[in-house]
C-alpha cells in the first residue's frame, strides 16, 4: 500500500510550484493510475514519492517512507523513463550486472528476459534497442528483485496494441497476487479499462480520486464532435433548440471550427445543420475529457448539406449504437461506459457514399495460452538475508567487464608504452627504470598511470554517465562498500596493467637492441614497489575524484594535477628535506618502543618511509587523503538531505 500525504514541490524562482499539495492511496491488490495530460506533474509527483526530487511532504510504503526501508530495491520496483545503462553493455549483462547490485541469483536475469519476451535479444546492445524494446528492459529491470509495489511512469509508451494488452495483464496479474501497482497515462480510456482506480491531475493539483467505475460516468461522457466553417452559428442553434425542448445539451467550442456536443447525438446534430443548411466537415461520436487527442472516431467523412449530411448522421448513430457489443478483455468496472466506442480504424477505411457495413468487430487478440505465456510474472525468488543487498565487489567486477572500454584502454597503453620506449632506447642517455617504465623526463606521468587513472576516472565516472543503479538519471548512491570494492577493482586494475607495461616493454627492448637495454637494476625491488604504487595511486586518485566531482574528465583532471601542482607545493613546502628527515625513522622508533625488529624488519620499514617520502609519493598521499574526506563529506550531505 502506497500513502502519499501533502506532496508538493519547491517552486522556482517565480514560478508556482509544479505539484501542490496532492494527497491519494494506492491500495495493495488494485491498480492505480495517475492520470493528466503532458505537464499535469505525474513525474513530479513519482519523483517526489521516491525521494529523488526534494520537496515537502510524505511517502510511506507499506507504512515506512522510503529512506528508512532496509532493501529499497526489493520493496519498490520503479521504471522512470529510458533504461540508464551504457548502450554498449548487453541486455542479459546489464540485467546480470543488477542482480549483483539487489543481491538476487544471476539466474533471475532469464527469468525475467523470458517473462517480458527479451530472450532472442539478450545479446543484443542497450543502444540498439527500440523505444518498446527499452520499455519492457525497464520493467524486466524494475521486477528483478520481486518487488511488492511497481511505480511505472508511463510503461505503455512506444508499446503496440498487443504488446499493451500483455502489458496491462501483466501488471494485473501483479496485483491479483497481492502487489500494488501506480502507473502514469495521459489516456482516459486507458486508465478507465486498465485501472481500479484514477488519481487525475491537472496544473500540478488533484482534482479526482475514484473508482474506475465512477471515473467513466462521471469523466468519460460521451458527446459528438463536429467541424463546420460555421461553428459559431451551429453553436447557437443547437442551443436555442435544446432550450426550446428543455432537452440538457451543452455545447463547447473549441479551437479553430470545432464543437462538441454533450447530451446529443450525431442524428440529432446533422439534422440540425440539414435543416438550416449549415455545411459540416466532420460528425462523430467521441469518448473522452481530454481533448481530441484522447478521443476514438467513429466516422470521419467530408459531408455537405442536403441529403448526404443526413445519412451519413444516421449511419454514424446507427453504428455507434451496433457496435456495443465488442468485447474487450481489458474492460472491468468502466465496461458499461467504454462499450460505446467504435472502432476507429473500420470507420476511416469505409467511403462515405457505400451503406454502413456489419459492425466491426475488435482485433483478434492472442489465444489464452498465448496470453498467459507473456503476462505470466517470474517466479518468486528467495535470498539469504544480508546486512546490504548489494554485492559491490561482484557488481564492480561485471561492471567493468561488462564493456570494451577497460580492455581497449589497456591495449592502447600497452602500444605507447612499447613506443615510447623504443624511441627512449634509440635516443639514449635515459636511466633503466625509466626506459622500462616508458616515463621520458618531459611527460608528468608514464602512458601506464595515466591509463590507470583514466580507468579509475572511468569506474564512477560511467556510474553517474549511466547510472544503472539510480531510480532515475543522474542520482547515484553513495555506499562506502561500493566505493571499497572501486578501489580494490582498480587497484588490481592498475597492478596488472603496470606489471603487463614493463614486462612488454622489457620484451620489446630486448627483441630490438639486445639484453643490454632491458636488464633489470640492482635495487629492482625498491623501484618495483615505486612503480605499483604511482600506478595504484593514480588509479585511486581517478576513483575518488570522479566520484566526487561527478564526472570522468574531473578525475583524469585529478590525476593529472599531482605531478603538475601538487609535487611543486609540496617540494617547495618541504624544502627537499623529506628523505633525509626519514632516513633514521626505523633506528629511532626501535629506540623509542625498546623492540628489536624481527627478520630485518627496520630495512622493510626503512624502504616504505623512503618510498613514501618521496615528493611523488607525499603528493599522491596527500591528494588522496583530500579525495577520501571531500567524498565522505560529500556522502553525509547527500544522506543528511
Amino acid at each position: 500500500m502506497i500513502q502519499a500525504v501533502g506532496l508538493t514541490s519547491n517552486p522556482r524562482k517565480a514560478l508556482p510550484p509544479a505539484v501542490d499539495d496532492v494527497s491519494f492511496e494506492a491500495r495493495a491488490g488494485r491498480v492505480t493510475v495517475l492520470l493528466g495530460a503532458s505537464g499535469a506533474g505525474k513525474t513530479t509527483v513519482l519523483r517526489l514519492m521516491l525521494e529523488l526530487q526534494q520537496g515537502r511532504g510524505l511517502t510511506y510504503f507499506r507504512g515506512r517512507p522510503l529512506h528508512r526501508i532496509a532493501h529499497p530495491s526489493r520493496e519498490v520496483g520503479v521504471l522512470l523513463g529510458d533504461v540508464p545503462g551504457h548502450p554498449s553493455r548487453t541486455v542479459r549483462g546489464h540485467l546480470r550486472m543488477l542482480c549483483a547490485a539487489t543481491g538476487v541469483p544471476v539466474r533471475r536475469a532469464d527469468e525475467v528476459l523470458e517473462v517480458v519476451g527479451l530472450v532472442s535479444l539478450r545479446d543484443e546492445r542497450l543502444g540498439t534497442l527500440s523505444r518498446g524494446m527499452d520499455r519492457r528492459l525497464g520493467l524486466a529491470c524494475a521486477l528483478l528483485a520481486d518487488p511488492h509495489t511497481l511505480v511505472l511512469d508511463a510503461p505503455a509508451d512506444g508499446l503496440s496494441s498487443r504488446e499493451n494488452r500483455w502489458l496491462h495483464g501483466m501488471l494485473r496479474a501483479h496485483a491479483d497476487q497481492g502487489g500494488t501497482v501506480l502507473t502514469t497515462t495521459t489516456d482516459p480510456k486507458e486508465a478507465a479499462r486498465t485501472a481500479d482506480q484514477v488519481v487525475t491531475l491537472k496544473e500540478g493539483r488533484l482534482v479526482a480520486d475514484q473508482d474506475a467505475a465512477d471515473f467513466a460516468r462521471t469523466r468519460l461522457r460521451p458527446r459528438v464532435a463536429v467541424r463546420s466553417p460555421h461553428a459559431a452559428r451551429l453553436a447557437a442553434l443547437l442551443t436555442k433548440e435544446a432550450r426550446t425542448a428543455h432537452c440538457s445539451v451543452e455545447v463547447v467550442q473549441e479551437d479553430g471550427n470545432r464543437l462538441s456536443v454533450y447530451g446529443s447525438t450525431c442524428a440529432h446534430v446533422g439534422e440540425a445543420a440539414f435543416r438550416h443548411g449549415i455545411l459540416i466537415h466532420q460528425l462523430a461520436d467521441e469518448t473522452g475529457d481530454m481533448g481530441s487527442d484522447a478521443a476514438v472516431t467513429a466516422a470521419v467523412g467530408v459531408v455537405g448539406a442536403g441529403a448526404r449530411v443526413e445519412a451519413s448522421a444516421t449511419a454514424d448513430c446507427t453504428e455507434s449504437d451496433t457496435d456495443t457489443d465488442t468485447d474487450d478483455p481489458f474492460d472491468n468496472l468502466a465496461e458499461a461506459e467504454a462499450e460505446t466506442e467504435v472502432d476507429s480504424e473500420a470507420e476511416v477505411e469505409r467511403p462515405d457514399t457505400t451503406p454502413p457495413p456489419a459492425p466491426a468487430q475488435s482485433p483478434p487478440l492472442p489465444s489464452p495460452r498465448a496470453a498467459d505465456a507473456l503476462s505470466a510474472l517470474p517466479p518468486p525468488i528467495s535470498v539469504r538475508s544480508a546486512p546490504s543487498p548489494l554485492r559491490p565487489l561482484r557488481y564492480e567486477l561485471r561492471r567493468a567487464a561488462g564493456i570494451s572500454t577497460g580492455f581497449l584502454t589497456g591495449a592502447a597503453v600497452l602500444v605507447v608504452s612499447a613506443l615510447t620506449a623504443v624511441l627512449l632506447a634509440r635516443v639514449g642517455h635515459t636511466p633503466q627504470a625509466r626506459l622500462l617504465a616508458a616515463w621520458p623526463a618531459q611527460l608528468p606521468l608514464p602512458p601506464a598511470a595515466l591509463g590507470a587513472g583514466l580507468l579509475g576516472a572511468l569506474a564512477f565516472g560511467d556510474e553517474f554517465r549511466h547510472p544503472a543503479l539510480a531510480a532515475d538519471r543522474g542520482t547515484v548512491p553513495r555506499r562506502l562498500g561500493m566505493l571499497t570494492a572501486k578501489l580494490v577493482v582498480a587497484a588490481f586494475t592498475a597492478l596488472l596493467l603496470a606489471f603487463l607495461t614493463m614486462g612488454c616493454n622489457a620484451e620489446v627492448l630486448y627483441l630490438l637492441y639486445g639484453r643490454e637495454f632491458a636488464k633489470v637494476p640492482g635495487d629492482w625491488l625498491a623501484l618495483t614497489a615505486s612503480w605499483f604504487g604511482l600506478v595504484v595511486g593514480c588509479a585511486w586518485a581517478g576513483v575518488l575524484a570522479a566520484g566526487v566531482f561527478r564526472s570522468t574528465t574531473a578525475g583524469l583532471a585529478a590525476v593529472l594535477a599531482v605531478p603538475v601542482a601538487v609535487v611543486p607545493l609540496v617540494q617547495a613546502a618541504a624544502g627537499n628535506t623529506s628523505v633525509r628527515t626519514a632516513a633514521g625513522l626505523s633506528v629511532r622508533l626501535r629506540e623509542v618502543l625498546l623492540v628489536q625488529w624481527p627478520f630485518g624488519g627496520e630495512r622493510y620499514l626503512s624502504a616504505a618511509v623512503r618510498l613514501v617520502a618521496q615528493p611523488v609519493g607525499w603528493a599522491l598521499a596527500l591528494s588522496l587523503t583530500t579525495l577520501l574526506c571531500a567524498y565522505l563529506f560529500t556522502t553525509l550531505r547527500s544522506r543528511v538531505r
